[in-house]
């Protein structure tokens, strides 16, 4: 969804009340507006400013259904749909929501009013094709598929259009989940091809292992790759994903299954996250594990120097991309403890963009380098005029931590039950900036043998890895040499 995500001032429905506050002003001073079917002040949407800030689940489940003369903003559906899941399970919701259209429809059938009932088809369309398009991963469910049809076919008699406007939705929505299916189907097979690969590693590392400068040793070329992966991985992150991570705590009356079943339909965002993992432990691999192309002799410290050298200079033209993530994760494995250790290779390393590059992400004050410089990337994002300037992929796990922190600071309902709205419009917020980078094009040249290598090459882990560093440089202090013993001694009983 590429609109702005602002808090709107949303127009009251004729059937809510609507209870308005103005600055400053508690619950207890209030004035009522009340519509035809009256509700409790503790049902109502409470306004503040001219802004939605609260209400209850009904109130807010009722503003979200269209009628003939009304219906809800774009930025209300998304910030409702994304959050809503916290207290009802889409398909929950869905059910409601259809049998509130229902309600309508019978109003104005009973009305005659072809032209009402004309507005309120269009209407209701109109919210399942954005529904469709924003959270499709929800319709993975039967359940919600059911209501969809009913509500759909029940639509498409209005008019011949209607029929016609319903049929693309459905064959969207088929699309969009064939091509998740067929993502998901390829990690499977990448994921079961790298177990089989690292266990040909451990045994006989010089049978699959390559010097990655063999590969590619242009580092535009290579940050021009993994921008590539990386934003395909982005690209089929659901919203939701963002919020099912917290419902297991805010909705503690589910049980396990039942949780599992209605909101863990992809997991696309844990998914991208191990791509993160597995591109910092990659580089690290990379560097301990590199061997000349003839020999089987372990190299030169000049030329694993020169591969340190490689990865900082592709980790700078990630930034230069906007690409953040990659360039964190590149950060992190020059970092690790089996690469850091290398002194004697790192004294052959000229280290000053290095240094450079370690500023712009230094976590102190809240990564403040790098939030600062993920505005420029938005900022010229934001003016671009081609695909390549509107490139910005965040450094994912402090986005997720960013969003993990927006849930904790303040609870999801108010003492009276409301829900709290005000929050879940920061929520949607962040979510919505996120879209907007989703739906960039990748538009470098793809390098097959590239890609494939960043996406296959096997990885060593944690002991591993320590023990191919001690293999290049042997240990020099007492805990290292500990630590070598143990290792050993662990590979031993294997």
């Amino acid at each position: 969804m590429r609109t702005e995500l602002s808090m709107p001032q949303t127009s009251a429905r004729d059937l809510t009340t609507v209870i308005r506050l103005s600055a400053g002003e508690s619950n207890g001073g209030v004035s009522t507006e009340t519509g035809e079917n009256e509700l409790d002040a503790s049902e109502a949407l409470i306004y503040q400013d001219g802004n939605l800030v609260s209400g209850s689940l009904e109130a807010l489940t009722q503003h979200l259904v269209p009628t003939p003369d009304y219906y809800p903003e774009r930025t209300y559906i998304f910030a409702f749909l994304l959050s809503s899941r916290l207290f009802i399970k889409p398909h929950e919701l869905l059910e409601e929501v259809c049998k509130q259209c229902r309600l309508q429809m019978k109003l104005t059938e009973d009305r005659q009013d072809k032209a009402a009932e004309g507005r309120l088809g269009s209407h209701i369309v109109q919210l399942i094709s954005e529904w469709t398009e924003v959270f499709a991963y929800d319709f993975r469910d039967e359940r919600m598929l059911k209501h969809l049809k009913d509500i759909t076919q029940r639509c498409s008699i209005i008019s011949e259009n209607l029929r016609k406007t319903v049929g693309q939705i459905m064959q969207t929505l088929v699309r969009k989940l064939s091509v998740l299916d067929k993502y998901e189907h390829v990690l499977t097979k990448i994921n079961a091809n790298l177990t089989d690969r690292l266990r040909v590693l451990k045994t006989n590392p010089h049978a699959i292992q390559k010097d990655i400068l063999n590969v590619c040793n242009d580092p535009v070329v290579m940050a021009q790759q993994l921008t590539h992966i990386e934003m395909e991985r982005i690209s089929h992150i659901g919203p939701e994903e963002f919020v099912q991570s917290f419902v297991s705590k805010d909705v503690a009356e589910w049980d396990e299954r039942t949780l599992f079943q209605d909101m863990k339909k992809t997991s696309n965002l844990e998914a991208y996250v191990e791509w993160f993992n597995r591109l910092s432990y990659m580089v690290a691999t990379e560097i301990c594990m590199v061997r000349h192309a003839a020999s089987r002799r372990p190299v030169k410290k000049k030329h694993r120097a020169r591969v340190i050298e490689f990865f900082i200079d592709v980790a700078r033209e990630c930034f230069n991309i906007g690409n953040f993530n990659s360039l964190m994760a590149i950060i992190a494995g020059l970092n690790m403890s089996p690469v850091a250790r290398l002194k004697k290779t790192w004294s052959k390393v000229d280290t000053c963009k290095f240094d450079v590059l370690e500023h712009q992400m230094d976590p102190t004050s809240n990564f403040s380098n790098y939030r600062a410089s993920l505005m420029a990337a938005m900022h010229r994002a934001a003016g671009a005029h081609s695909d390549r300037e509107r490139i910005v992929i965040p450094f994912f796990s402090l986005m997720v931590k960013d969003i993990y922190f927006l849930n904790e600071t303040c609870s999801n309902k108010l003492p009276n039950g409301h829900v709290r709205f005000e929050k879940f419009w920061q929520l949607a917020r962040q979510v919505t900036t996120f879209c907007t980078w989703q739906q960039v094009e990748c538009p470098f040249e793809r390098h097959r043998k590239v890609l494939n290598y960043l996406l296959t090459a096997p990885v060593f882990y944690e002991d591993s890895l320590h023990l191919v560093s001690f293999d290049c440089e042997g240990p020099d202090n007492h805990l290292e040499k500990e630590r070598f013993k143990t290792l050993k001694s662990q590979l031993l009983d294997q």
